[in-house]
């Protein structure tokens, strides 16, 4: 497989400038996907640098660069501080995570995770973990996949859905995407391209329990990374983001209140980098449609 052709990196010149990337400095790569944002970073790093690439993907591992500057993890970013330790990396001088599904998992019909293809209903990023797409769909009660859908892919009428799957599922088979597609066609509500791409949505994050790998990686990276170096992270929907948002600010996942009769202020392990999120330009939006929904959040460890 062409790396080249895997996975188009999103926002690569401003995730390379924020970086700062010192040749001889240690950083890791926490979503190695195609490699894009990985070779870029060691294209700045000297002889002395080291790269630490996290991928659970098997396509990925296959895709991995021969270089001894490279450490590949072929593990979840969940378990960063784990693995760091492991590779004596800790002490980071950054840390990059790009949380887009990439392009060549989107366009192999037999991962399910594009409503554009027929395959088993899959949606697994690690092929070794258990829970499928399928499994969410033919076991998951109906309160569970209301919330599932609500929460995760803010289905419009995510209620309606669960009840759906829940009453026809014992009659009608639910292994492939045409399938599912099938039986919930009835009940699709506006533009069907991206209602559908909000119930897989909601499925994937699911499957692959995403947004607490999240958290799990964001917590750890205050202890991986060393004072003055960045965390960088590439989110792709509000659900991600509103995590990052919130972590880099104030150090928890929630929004917290600036009450000015309080006198307890938590000490702040960030400084953010970027006050705004940092998206896409006009010539990569115009070279990659998938970059539009792409936000880079950039903060710095005290």
């Amino acid at each position: 497989m062409e790396a080249g052709f895997y996975h188009q990196p999103v926002l690569l010149q401003e995730v390379i400038e924020h970086m700062q990337i010192r040749p001889d400095g240690l950083y890791i790569d926490a979503t190695f996907g195609g490699g894009g944002h990985s070779r870029a970073i060691l294209s700045h790093l000297g002889p002395q640098g080291r790269l630490v690439v996290f991928d659970q993907d098997e396509d990925a591992y296959r895709n991995r660069i021969p270089d001894e500057r490279v450490t590949f993890v072929r593990e979840n970013f969940r378990h960063l501080e784990r693995f760091c330790k492991l590779h004596k990396a800790l002490g980071a001088d950054g840390i990059l995570a790009d949380l887009g599904v990439s392009s060549y998992q989107f366009d192999t019909a037999e991962r399910g995770f594009s409503t554009r293809f027929d395959g088993a209903l899959d949606m697994r990023m690690d092929n070794r973990a258990k829970l499928t797409a399928a499994d969410v769909l033919t076991t998951y009660s109906e309160h569970h996949l209301h919330q599932l859908f609500q929460d995760y892919g803010e289905v419009t009428n995510s209620r309606t859905l669960a009840k759906t799957i829940v009453t026809l599922r014992k009659a009608h088979p639910l292994r492939t995407i045409g399938e599912f597609k099938s039986l919930i066609q009835p009940i699709v509500k506006g533009n069907p391209a991206k209602y559908l791409a909000q119930v897989f949505q909601a499925l994937r994050i699911e499957v692959n329990d995403e947004l607490g790998a999240l958290k799990d990686l964001l917590t750890q990276s205050t202890a991986v990374l060393k004072p003055g170096g960045r965390l960088s992270i590439i989110t792709f929907h509000s659900l991600e983001d509103r995590l990052v948002k919130n972590f880099m600010k104030n150090g928890s996942f929630e929004t917290v209140d600036e009450n000015p009769y309080s006198f307890e202020t938590p000490p702040k392990v960030f400084s953010l980098v970027t006050k705004k999120p940092v998206t896409a330009g006009a010539t990569e939006l115009k070279e990659n449609p998938r970059s539009r929904s792409a936000k880079l959040r950039v903060a710095e460890k005290r």
